[in-house]
């Protein structure tokens, strides 16, 4: 096992820090080759003073508040272990999470290695079960993505690389995991998912919530098509850059467009042809938009028929795309995080 540090970044989270050191101090890993590391910049509730109740815990503070980003490169200099895990204050990991992870590194082809995130949820609305559902949906897709080559972005709420790779993240960015995994994948090191290795956290507390992070995501992820646009030269980068391509440039670019695109042209054929191919499938897409419609109609309800809720959850996704480039036209996307409430644990 490699010698690591778990830093933990961490805002005014007086209210689950000590789960969260209860938890880290819970993990199965060599005592002599392991750091927890908590970086609280800008906190001004009860967090640092929970965190000292802790000798085992380093912590790193300072007053001003100027975004996770800028509190990193602050921290990253003073890190002497070759590997460093990043986990979110709100996200518990399993025991043997650090060892699943560590395992890689024996491989000096390996950069960096991603947990899985797992979303859990006491109630049945759209906010938990799209949420929960989509995160299935993904964690399939970045199995399929290391195993072909690289994933393609790594989840904030658990991911590990080798300190020697990291890059200074500017502050401006606002998905720093994706920066940092991409830019080790595009220097030809692999990018790992583990799904052994994982972090659960509360689902949003509503859709309103959730909202705050998919516009966020959106925006920083338009930030980012346009930073790595340099991975479409499919001669130099091979199969990064079609997972490049296919699983995060299209997603957050042509696909949204694509939707509205799609509808149109099946309305103008459909017009044409009524009792035809072209007919059947306006109908079937009609049914689906109405489907999210009802999601809508029900999104704060607690309901077991989640079907509603997953075609709801695929609009709203793409919706939040449309939303996360106009914050970037207005220049309102502050790069400094606004969390979102997680709903109550059940």
């Amino acid at each position: 096992m490699p010698r690591l540090s778990l830093i933990v970044p961490c805002y005014n989270e007086e209210d689950i820090i000590e789960d969260k050191i209860k938890n880290s101090l819970k993990l199965k890993y060599p005592e002599d080759k392991l750091e927890l590391v908590f970086i609280t910049d800008g906190s001004t509730d009860a967090t640092n003073s929970i965190i000292k109740n802790y000798p085992e815990i380093q912590l790193y503070f300072e007053p001003a508040r100027k975004g996770k980003n800028a509190a990193i490169n602050r921290l990253i200099p003073q890190i002497n272990t070759p590997v460093i895990v990043f986990c979110d204050a709100n996200t518990m990991l399993n025991e043997e999470a650090l060892i699943k992870i560590a395992r890689h590194y024996k491989d000096p082809n390996t950069g960096s290695v991603a947990g899985e995130k797992r979303v859990k949820s006491s109630t049945d609305d759209a906010a938990g079960s799209g949420e929960g559902a989509y995160w299935k949906y993904e964690s399939k897709l970045k199995q399929w993505d290391s195993e072909l080559n690289s994933i393609i972005g790594a989840a904030g709420e658990l991911f590990s690389i080798r300190t020697e790779l990291y890059e200074e993240v500017p502050e401006h960015v606002l998905i720093e995991d994706f920066r940092l995994s991409v830019n080790i994948a595009k220097k030809g090191y692999r990018v790992i998912y583990e799904p052994e290795a994982y972090a659960t956290e509360q689902a949003s507390a509503s859709i309103e919530e959730e909202s705050k992070r998919k516009v966020r995501i959106s925006a920083g992820g338009l930030i980012e098509v346009a930073h790595f646009v340099g991975l479409l030269n499919f001669f130099k980068y091979g199969w990064l850059s079609f997972q490049y391509f296919s699983h995060r440039m299209l997603r957050w670019t042509l696909a949204p467009l694509a939707l509205l695109v799609i509808l149109t042209t099946n309305i103008i054929l459909a017009i044409e042809q009524p009792l035809g191919l072209f007919g059947l499938v306006l109908v079937l897409q009609l049914g689906f938009y109405v489907l999210g419609f009802l999601g809508h109609l029900l999104r704060e309800k607690d309901i077991k028929i989640k079907g509603f809720f997953i075609p709801y959850y695929f609009l709203f996704m793409n919706f939040s795309v449309f939303q996360g480039f106009i914050r970037l036209l207005k220049g309102k996307q502050s790069a400094i995080w606004d969390k979102a409430k997680r709903a109550p644990v059940g």
